[in-house]
C-alpha cells in the first residue's frame, strides 16, 4: 500500500544537461547528497537529505527539450489511472511501464498540455520526506485553461478543489485528495488575459527553505537566476528561481507568511 494518498504529489525528478553541474548547483542549495542508480537505470541519480529521499536527476533532455521539473502522482492502480487520463481528455505520453520492482510508471499530459507522472508504489514509495527545507512542499499548474484543467483532475484523481480569491482578478484553486480538504498539497492557477504571451503554462515544484532571500542569493551565486524575487505571500516568502541549466523551481519560507494571515 502506498504511503501516499491517491493522486498526491510522492515523487518529482528533472533531465539536465550536466549531471555533474546539477549535483553542484543542488547540493551547494540543498544540501543533497546523491547515489547514482548506475547504467542499467540511465544513470538515474537519487537525491537524498539527511538520508532521505527527495528528488531524482537524469541525463538530458535532448536540445529540442525545454528544461523542467517534474511532479509525479500517487496511484493504487497506474493502469486505472492512465485509462481515466485519456477518457477525462488528456494524452498518455509513455507506459504504463513497470520501473523493476520499485514501482509502476506512466507520463501524461492534460488537457492544457500541462506534462506529469502517474506512479504505482512498489518497492519505492516516493519522497522519504517532504515539507522541511531541502524537500519537496508544493506543486501546482499555470493554465490558460482553468475550468477544463479541474474537471480533468478531479476525474482523474478525485481531487477537491478550493477557491482562493474572487475568481477573477485572482483565480486559484487548492488542491486536496477525496479523504479531507485537510490536506492539501498542490493547486491550479488561471493565467488571465493580461498574462505576457510568453509565461510558460505547466506545472511549478516548490521546495522548502529555511530562509527564502538567503536561498534566492545562493541561487544567484550558484549560476542560476532569480525571475522573480523574494516576496510574502498568504503560504510563506516565495521565489521564483531557475538553476544554472536554466530550469524553473520555487523556493518557499513558510514559516514566513503574509501578515493577512498571521494577523500581525
Amino acid at each position: 500500500m502506498s504511503a501516499f494518498d491517491e493522486g498526491a504529489p510522492c515523487w518529482a525528478d528533472v533531465a539536465l544537461p550536466d549531471l555533474a553541474a546539477a549535483q553542484r548547483f543542488y547540493g551547494e542549495l540543498f544540501g543533497w547528497e546523491f547515489e547514482d542508480q548506475g547504467e542499467d537505470f540511465g544513470h538515474y541519480t537519487l537525491a537524498r537529505r539527511e538520508g532521505e529521499a527527495v528528488a531524482g536527476l537524469m541525463p538530458g533532455p535532448g536540445p529540442a527539450a525545454p528544461p523542467g521539473w517534474t511532479v509525479y502522482f500517487a496511484s493504487p492502480d497506474a493502469r486505472a489511472a492512465a485509462a481515466r487520463v485519456t477518457e477525462a481528455g488528456g494524452r498518455i505520453l509513455f507506459g504504463p511501464d513497470d520501473a523493476g520492482e520499485s514501482g509502476v510508471m506512466a507520463g501524461a499530459a492534460d488537457p492544457a498540455g500541462a506534462l506529469f507522472g502517474v506512479w504505482q508504489a512498489g518497492g519505492r514509495q516516493g519522497f522519504g520526506v517532504t515539507d522541511v527545507p531541502g524537500s519537496f512542499c508544493w506543486a501546482e499548474t499555470w493554465t490558460r485553461e482553468p475550468g477544463a484543467v479541474d474537471r480533468f483532475y478531479a476525474a482523474v484523481f478525485g481531487y477537491r478543489s478550493e477557491q482562493v480569491g474572487d475568481g477573477e482578478h485572482f483565480d486559484y484553486a487548492v488542491w486536496s485528495p477525496p479523504s479531507g480538504p485537510e490536506r492539501r498539497f498542490g493547486g491550479r492557477l488561471a493565467l488571465g488575459a493580461d498574462t505576457p504571451a510568453g509565461v510558460p503554462e505547466g506545472f511549478r515544484v516548490y521546495f522548502a527553505v529555511a530562509d527564502c532571500d538567503a536561498a534566492a542569493a545562493a541561487v544567484r551565486a550558484l549560476g542560476g537566476t532569480v525571475p522573480r524575487e523574494p516576496r510574502d505571500s498568504p503560504e510563506g516568502r516565495v521565489a521564483f528561481v531557475t538553476d544554472d541549466a536554466g530550469t524553473p523551481f520555487a523556493i518557499i519560507d513558510r514559516d514566513r507568511k503574509a501578515a493577512s494571515m498571521t494577523g500581525s
